[in-house]
Order: C-alpha cells, then sequence, then structure tokens
C-alpha cells in the first residue's frame, strides 16, 4: 500500500555515500526530507543534487536532514559524485543511499509502475520530528523539482506545528497567517496578542506569531 500523508515513514538500513546508516538514528530529533532519483548519470537528477548540496545552510537552519536514493549501487553513487561536482560547482554533502535490491524504493513506493520496474520516480517526502510523513510530491522524470518550494513548505509546517496557524496561498516565512478556524475569537485574543483582521468569520488574518 502507499504511503499517505500521516503515515508512519519507514525505518530503513542502508549503505550510502557517507556509510551505512539507519535513517531514523540519521535523522534524530529532526526533520527529514528524502528524495529519490530514477538513476545515477542522469542529467536532472545532477543539477538537483548540486542544488541539494548548495543548500546546506538553509537545511541546517532548518534542522533538516536530508538523503537521496537511488537504485543503482554504491560504486556508482561515488563515481557519480565527481561529475556533481564538476559540473554543479558544490560537492555532494549528504548521503545518497544505494538501493540496488530495491528495498527502500519499495517500502515508499517508488517504483514507477507504468514506466520501468527497476527505475524509481522523482519523489519528495518530508518526515517530522513524530516521524510522521508530512508532505510527498511526485515529479515527472523529465522535470526537475523546486527545492525553494521544498523549504517554504518546511517553513509552514514548522510554524503550524507550534501556532494554531495555516499559512495562506503562495505563503513565504515572515508574511501573515491565517487563524485555524477552532480557534474561538476569546482564545484568539490570548494567543494573537498583535490582533487580526477578519476578512470573514472563517477567514482572520494576522501576522506571524514568531517574528
Amino acid at each position: 500500500m502507499a504511503l499517505r500523508l500521516g503515515d508512519e515513514a519507514p525505518n530503513f538500513q542502508a549503505d550510502t555515500t557517507d556509510g551505512p546508516i539507519d535513517f531514523y538514528e540519521y535523522l534524530g530529533d529532526g526533520w527529514g526530507v528524502l528524495f529519490s532519483h530514477p538513476k545515477d548519470f542522469t542529467p536532472v537528477c545532477t543539477t538537483e543534487l548540486g542544488r541539494v548540496a548548495a543548500l546546506k545552510p538553509e537545511w541546517d537552519k532548518r534542522d533538516v536532514k536530508v538523503v537521496g536514493l537511488s537504485v543503482d549501487p554504491i560504486d556508482s553513487h561515488h563515481g557519480w559524485k565527481g561529475d556533481i561536482e564538476e559540473t554543479q560547482g558544490t560537492a555532494l554533502n549528504s548521503p545518497l543511499v544505494a538501493d540496488p535490491d530495491r528495498t527502500v524504493s519499495d517500502l515508499y513506493d517508488m517504483i514507477h509502475p507504468n514506466a520501468n520496474d527497476t527505475l524509481t520516480v522523482r519523489s519528495v517526502f518530508i518526515i517530522g520530528p513524530d516521524r510522521k510523513v508530512k508532505l510527498i510530491i511526485t515529479y515527472p522524470a523529465s522535470t526537475g523539482r523546486n527545492f525553494d518550494e521544498v523549504l517554504r513548505v518546511i517553513d509552514s509546517l514548522q510554524l503550524t506545528a507550534n501556532y494554531q496557524v495555516a499559512t495562506p496561498v503562495d505563503w513565504k516565512d515572515g508574511q501573515d497567517v491565517i487563524i485555524v478556524p477552532a480557534l474561538s475569537d476569546e482564545d484568539a485574543k490570548e494567543k494573537f496578542p498583535k490582533g487580526w483582521n477578519p476578512v470573514k468569520p472563517y477567514l482572520r488574518i494576522t501576522p506571524q506569531p514568531n517574528k
């Protein structure tokens, strides 16, 4: 059965470019991003891994560990690392899982049933400190991922996990947010001393509470 939002992210042990890891141990008490690649030495994935490496300060700022994966063996991954650094100007700085027996790919339903029974789809999973799946995005092989969007979603998830708010369309960190409808006006006065704009009874706009 495919993973759904709110499901527990499966743990796994695997060989990676950084050595053997236990996924849960690697994540620790923080957030995680697991993203799969159709195979090594592919053009779009090369650009993606370079971008992920360049964003390391952003992942660190949010206490996020990133893990890549493809079904190719570890020797292939190590060979690919050189191409990534040469063409993207940034060395790989997070583990890339080797999954030649498809153990992890099957756990996360990453094998594309209509394309090839060995190639993983271009999936992204955001995993919270509670080990629950918070977001799943799957891209076609021809389209590179937008990791700025992944960071934006993490900002929203981390904010809404701690405050009774939701983030509106196209929201970015620092912008106004929405007080959740389940919170009464009376309780909202206590939690949101800056007040809010009551556009509608169910649409109360307030400044981001942790800014």
